[in-house]
Order: structure tokens, then sequence, then C-alpha cells
């Protein structure tokens, strides 16, 4: 790996655990999704960064792919995953932390000796969040130079059956989430990385992301509606002129990294030239909404209706992709936190920790 991409990745690790910190303190019962999801957006600009994907806030029982669009009315309650990434000339930084915002901290350490519903003096789901950053700590401290993939998985389960053993609980590992290899513009790079016992004998490097979750339920997800998050999946010609506005827009400043509606709108309403750069774009107030990059001459025509006409069509199409929600089967609660690594030069770096 060549110096200037570890910067990269060690910058961008560096904004993310800044926007982290700001999102801690944002994030309140009843706060707007949409108002977090736009801090989020402006933070990162105002840092330096630009979003490698849209944040993810994804409530309760829905582990990920949810991104509000604008007017959505969402309100942050139960336990909210924020799972955030930001990029620095594509180099990215994978993040992610759990919020507990129901009145007596069912989710947290802090609720312990509240009584359940079953009558065994401990909810179910105290400790969920605690156990969740003790299993990515241990997988943690396993990682050095020339390790197996199937090592992470061994001490995620090892962690999970210890916990479940001292505190008469029953958490679950999500087994059909997993970690990932990182790439430039690359989200999911190649590398799967199970957090669950497993054969996987190929050597763990380069930059890649830990990214347990932990539930109630049964340990797998099910595919959902679709949450508002998109992706380039192909490159078939269109016959619309404003959706080949829109479709140029999405190559040029996207490239193969996920993008949202609220981008998109944020983009039409500014009216400024496709030229618009970084510079122009961060000085907007975190808080704002932010556009990824100014007009290209469609400008004010291109209402928010339109423009999710014309995402709708270039789904049907396969163009786009629209990422489903991912839903605990049994509908129980979920916890995640994720960490981004670089191995490279024989050393080990989290960049996100």
């Amino acid at each position: 790996m060549e110096k200037s991409e570890i910067e990269s990745y060690v910058k961008a690790g560096e904004i993310a655990r800044e926007v982290k910190k700001f999102a801690r303190g944002l994030i309140k019962p009843g706060i707007k999704l949409i108002d977090v999801a736009e801090a989020i957006d402006g933070k990162i600009f105002e840092l330096g960064g630009e979003p490698a994907f849209p944040v993810n806030l994804s409530l309760n029982e829905i582990a990920a792919h949810y991104t509000p669009a604008p007017g959505d009315e969402t309100v942050a309650e139960g336990i909210l995953k924020v799972d955030l990434g930001v990029a620095v000339d594509g180099y990215i930084a994978d993040t992610a932390f759990s919020v507990d915002l129901t009145d007596g901290g069912e989710f947290s350490a802090a609720a312990r000796g509240i009584p359940s519903k079953e009558g065994t003096g401990v909810p179910s789901s105290s400790g969920m969040m605690e156990l969740n950053e003790k299993i990515l700590e241990e997988a943690t401290k396993k990682i050095r130079v020339g390790m197996k993939i199937c090592e992470i998985g061994e001490a995620c389960q090892k962690t999970l059956e210890e916990w479940n053993n001292k505190n008469n609980s029953d958490f679950s590992i999500i087994k059909n989430l997993s970690g990932h290899s990182l790439g430039r513009n690359e989200i999911h790079a190649g590398l799967t990385i199970s957090n669950y016992g497993n054969d996987n004998q190929s050597e763990l490097s380069g930059a890649f992301a830990i990214e347990p979750f932990v539930t109630t339920g049964v340990g797998n997800i099910y595919e959902g509606q679709p949450g508002g998050i998109y992706v380039l999946q192909s490159d078939n010609p269109v016959r619309d002129r404003n959706a080949r506005e829109v479709l140029k827009f999405i190559k040029d400043k996207f490239v193969t990294r996920p993008f949202c509606l609220r981008w998109l709108t944020s983009w039409s309403s500014e009216g400024r030239g496709s030229d618009a750069t970084l510079t122009d774009i961060k000085e907007k107030q975190v808080g704002a909404r932010c556009s990824l990059v100014g007009g290209s001459g469609v400008g004010n025509r291109l209402t928010e209706n339109k423009l999710k006409f014309i995402l709708a069509m270039l789904v049907k199409q396969k163009i786009l992709y629209e990422y489903p929600m991912l839903i605990e089967k049994s509908k129980s609660p979920v916890s995640q936190f994720e960490n981004t690594f670089v191995i490279a030069d024989g050393k080990v770096l989290c960049t996100t920790g």
C-alpha cells in the first residue's frame, strides 16, 4: 500500500472519530433522523472529508440500510444504530455505534435489575450494547499482521458464548451480516469477515472493517422495504433527458459509492454549476442541508417528486439498485459497533477507534 493511500485512510479515520463524537452529542430522544443525517453530512464536509455513503440511521429491529429522505418525520427512539462513512481521496473510514434512547437504559448495563416481562429480574436486552462493544474489543485484540480471517469470527463467538454463560443471557450475533474489506471508492471490496466461527483461511490484510451486530432475537436478518440508499449498477442507456442528466451527475460524483435522495434534492435546488468544489460546499453551516455538488443546468426544474420518479424509473430499469432495509428475522432489537483497520508496512492501524 502506498504512503499516500495510508495517509488518506488515516485522515478519513480521524474525521470519522470527530464526527462520532459530534453525533453522540447531537442525538437525543425525539430528534428527527433527517436532522441527524444532515448534521452528520455537514460535519464531514466541515472537517475536510466527503460522505462515503449515506449515513445509516436504523432503529430497533432494523439492523442496517435506512437513511432518511427530505421530509421524513421519523424520530430517534429505542436503540439507534449510526453507521457512517468518510472518504478522503476515495479512501474510506467505515464506523458505527449504537445509542440507547430508552427511558431506563434498556439496552445498556444500567438496565440490570429492572424486572423483565418474563419475571427473571433482568431484562432480556440488558447489557446488549456493552456486550457488542466487548465483542468488537476482543476481535480487535486479535488483529495482527499475517492473521487468518477465521480468527475474527472465533474471537467474536467466544466472547458471545462466555458472556451468555456468565450472565445467563441469550444474545445472538447476526450471522448473515459481516465485516468486509475496503477499497478506493469501494465499501465492500471482496473479502467477507464473518462474526462467528468459520474456516476461512484467507489472510487478512489491507483496509477492512470489523462490524459485529448483536440481538436478543434469532440472529438472522431478512430484506424489508427499500431504505433510501442507492448505488449505480449498470451503464444501460436512458432516453429521458432529465434522467440522463441525473445519471451523469451520479456517475461523475459518486462513482461506485452509494448515495441518497437528499443529496440529489440539494444538488438540484442549488442551481450552481457542475464545477462547484468541495470548498464551496463545506462552507454550508453544520446542520444545514448539504449538496455534494452544484446543479448542472437542470437546476430548480427538478423537483423532489421528479427526482423520486427518476430514481424509481432507474431502479426499475436496473440501472440503479436501492438497498432494502435489513430487519432482524424475529423483529427483535439490534445493536451494532464497527471500526476500520489498515494492515500495511508490517503494522496494524485502527483508524476509527
